[in-house]
């Protein structure tokens, strides 16, 4: 680190440091915050802090990275206006399904019905594939299926294409402890890791439709109490490519990590199940492209080409704000090729919750202005 970036960096940032006593999970996963499982995502807490440092108020920020939608939902909580672009389909569609104003009585009437008409044995259980004949058990196949064909029925099908989803995620042919990137199917009984006795795989989806059905109604209606009446704009598509609307206040972002996370892959059940445009060829570090000297450069001209584009559409006196682990160093550069001027970094420590990732881990935060 040369001198001027020393005289930049900041140190760690106890104020953005939380432990699980002072932050425990169900704040983290508050409202529609847990409406689908996410690997990689920022928690909300973090970004509100970070859009009241560096966002003015009622202004509009954008995240080229918008993942699970965490930025767009806390800007509407924020009362700020928000734009959130993602390569990813099915993540456009959780950030629709989340940031979307519905209407509260026709919401829980068509969820309440949908589940009713499944429950008595309604729907259509055709269009299955390779895929869904692999991970899935015939009765969760058949189940998932017939809940597909009702929820085609109904003004809110998204969200309950979004409850399909979680539900197949937890229907899968998988080990009770793999359920993040499992690799084969599991079509026997097998020593968990997790209930540390012999399990069998999930061989029925009913329950979890009929959980998640209610815990979504319930998670949207929650949400609604507390959003502001601020403008919102998902965009699917690559970051440097598409049209983004005007120019923001700030971009707030926590880009992909190079090497870590198949981000298509991570949902390809709802990809099949859904239909979805799959464009992972796309994915800027996708843990399949690994991390050779040859993957890092197309990482970094990847980030360099989004955030070009973000410096573009930034007001004068906007900034960028990153959150991302710069363990290699490529920031400052990136920073640079981008047009953008590092003001200020510092780090956050990352309270690392599950018991199967072990050790310290902390989180770069960097601010930058308009070069």
């Amino acid at each position: 680190m040369g001198a001027t970036q020393q005289q930049i960096y900041d140190g760690l940032d106890a104020d953005l440091s939380w432990s699980e006593r002072q932050l425990p999970e169900r704040e983290r996963t508050k409202h529609v915050h847990r409406l689908h499982p996410y690997l990689g995502k920022y928690i909300p807490q973090l970004v509100e802090e970070l859009f009241r440092r560096h966002v003015p108020t009622r202004g509009h920020v954008l995240d080229p990275f918008a993942g699970s939608g965490t930025t767009l939902v806390q800007a509407l909580e924020s009362g700020l206006h928000s734009t959130g672009v993602d390569i990813a389909a099915f993540n456009c569609l959780l950030m629709r399904v989340k940031t979307g104003e519905h209407a509260p009585f026709v919401l829980e009437h068509e969820l309440r019905d949908a589940l009713a008409r499944f429950e008595r044995g309604e729907g259509e259980a055709h269009g299955d594939n390779a895929y869904v004949r692999d991970w899935f058990a015939p009765r969760a196949q058949e189940e998932l299926l017939r809940f597909r064909s009702v929820a085609d029925d109904y003004e809110h099908a998204d969200v309950l294409r979004i409850v399909l989803a979680r539900a197949a995620r937890s229907a899968r042919l998988t080990t009770h402890f793999d359920l993040d990137f499992p690799r084969t199917p599991q079509n026997g009984p097998y020593w968990c890791h997790k209930h540390k006795r012999e399990c069998v795989p999930v061989e029925k989806a009913d329950h979890f439709l009929r959980r998640y059905t209610l815990d979504t109604l319930t998670r949207l209606k929650a949400f609604a109490r507390v959003r502001r009446s601020r403008s919102v704009a998902v965009l699917h598509g690559d970051a440097a490519a598409v049209e983004l609307p005007g120019h923001f206040d700030a971009v707030v972002t926590s880009p992909p990590y190079p090497g870590l996370i198949d981000y298509h892959e991570q949902h390809r059940y709802a990809y099949e199940l859904l239909g979805l445009d799959d464009l992972r060829e796309r994915e800027i570090g996708a843990a399949a492209g690994g991390t050779s000297r040859a993957a890092i450069s197309a990482y970094s001209d990847g980030i360099v080409r989004v955030l070009g584009a973000c410096t573009v559409a930034l007001k004068p006196r906007g900034r960028v704000v990153i959150v991302v682990n710069d363990r290699r160093g490529l920031y400052p550069e990136i920073l640079e090729r981008s047009g953008l001027a590092l003001e200020q970094r510092y780090q956050r420590h990352v309270n690392r919750r599950t018991g199967r990732r072990a050790g310290e881990y902390f989180e770069d935060v960097l601010v930058a202005r308009r070069a």
